[in-house]
């Protein structure tokens, strides 16, 4: 790893907390997030303070067959010589569960693992490691970690978020090449548009040669790859299962197990409806976002800069950092047609809208039903640049630039 090339992720402050318990620390995350990167700088890290190390990767064939078929002299050799033992690519293993199982029964080192899907560390992992095992999601760069790659000044004013129209501006000039790039390290770093394009294309290429053949064992990956490219376009809407279906050509049951791979594979994210009265609200029709907006306009096969201005991709971005910061999410609509973007479960609902622009303190017929029926204590719009608020009883709306989506956990 090269060290001055590293860029410091916000999820090692809370991994690094967890080093000195026993449970067993899982990272999980698509494919080419950083994951492999994150565990090797911690790795290098605790190297440099005096302790005994081993990191491996279940890409080693050899090595992650003597896991699986002879997990005792896998101890003597990886584990127990060791205070910490990091094992890279743990989805390859099929019996992962199980064997960390016995490992962290038998041995007082403690235990670190990434895997590039969370279904190995679902239903059949977790029966073995419950209670055994702290799982943290690495996703894409947040707009905050980008800031870090591109321009490391910048991200302490984004942290304060009390800034002007001048740096507004400057910051939304970054924004725009996040909005269309996305945040997958590799894509971030990349020299030039035209190579940050080839390597999301060979990100996608990848992930369905790697996690849809070999982990899922699907052989028929058209079907998928038709499947996200459909969804690329119902971003930020409900999803249309027939549309879908006749899309991807498969069948409603087929739709719902691909479409629960992709969100196990952190490729995208059902967002469900808020509603406290199933009569007057709908209740079952998710909406569809991507993990990563670079990834869906690579789907798209559409870099304009045109998009940055559509409340599609706005959207998206949003509902991203929103997910990366640990926030609960859903969005609101009633049987009228009323409709809230997002809704943060936050000490109560909490209303967010985003808009394209907005050149004034004014707020849609549906926000204004959603306040009336809910009585939140603040809510959210967001818009390219303008900024201000305003008090409506004892509730506060406040009008934020996309750049400073942050107020939203600050």
């Amino acid at each position: 790893m090269d060290k001055m090339n590293y860029i410091h992720r916000d999820l090692e402050a809370l991994i690094e907390k967890y080093l000195h318990v026993k449970e067993i620390i899982a990272v999980v995350g698509i494919r080419q997030c950083g994951k492999t990167t994150l565990l090797k700088y911690i790795a290098n890290e605790l190297k440099k303070g005096g302790k005994q190390v081993n990191f491996i990767s279940f890409d080693d064939v050899g090595i992650m067959r003597m896991f699986e078929d002879d997990i005792i002299s896998f101890q003597k050799l990886h584990v127990v010589p060791y205070e910490y033992v990091f094992i890279d690519e743990i989805q390859y293993s099929r019996e992962s569960g199980k064997k960390l199982k016995y490992l962290y029964g038998h041995t007082d080192t403690k235990i670190l693992i990434s895997g590039s899907s969370s279904a190995e560390l679902s239903v059949e992992s977790l029966k073995f490691l419950a209670g055994r095992v702290f799982i943290f999601t690495l996703f894409p760069f947040s707009f905050r970690e980008f800031l870090k790659a591109r321009s490391v000044g910048l991200v302490s004013l984004y942290d304060e978020g009390n800034y002007g129209t001048a740096l507004i501006d400057e910051m939304n000039v970054y924004l725009k090449e996040f909005l269309l790039y996305g945040g997958f390290p590799r894509v971030v770093m990349s020299k030039d548009n035209e190579e940050k394009q080839l390597v999301l294309r060979n990100i996608f290429s990848t992930y369905i040669l790697r996690e849809i053949r070999e982990i899922f064992q699907i052989s028929n990956e058209y079907k998928l790859v038709k499947l996200i490219k459909g969804l690329s376009l119902q971003v930020g809407g409900m999803i249309n299962y027939q549309e879908l279906c006749h899309i991807s050509e498969t069948n409603i049951p087929e739709l719902k197990r691909y479409l629960d791979i992709l969100q196990k594979t952190f490729i995208l994210s059902l967002i469900r409806p808020y509603y406290s009265n199933r009569r007057t609200e709908l209740v079952k029709i998710p909406k569809i976002y991507f993990i990563d907006h670079g990834f869906r306009n690579s789907c798209l096969e559409n870099f304009s800069e045109s998009l940055t201005i559509t409340g599609v991709l706005n959207e998206q971005y949003v509902f991203s950092e929103c997910i990366k910061n640990e926030l609960s999410v859903k969005y609101w609509r009633s049987k009228s047609r009323a409709e809230v973007d997002f809704m943060i479960e936050k000490n109560g609902p909490i209303p967010v809208e985003v808009k394209t622009q907005l050149y004034e303190q004014k707020i849609s017929l549906s926000y204004h039903s959603f306040i009336e029926k809910y009585n939140p204590v603040k809510a959210y719009m967001f818009s390219q640049t303008y900024e201000g608020h305003v008090q409506k009883g004892k509730m506060v709306i406040y009008f934020f630039p996309l750049c400073k989506v942050n107020k939203l956990w600050r």
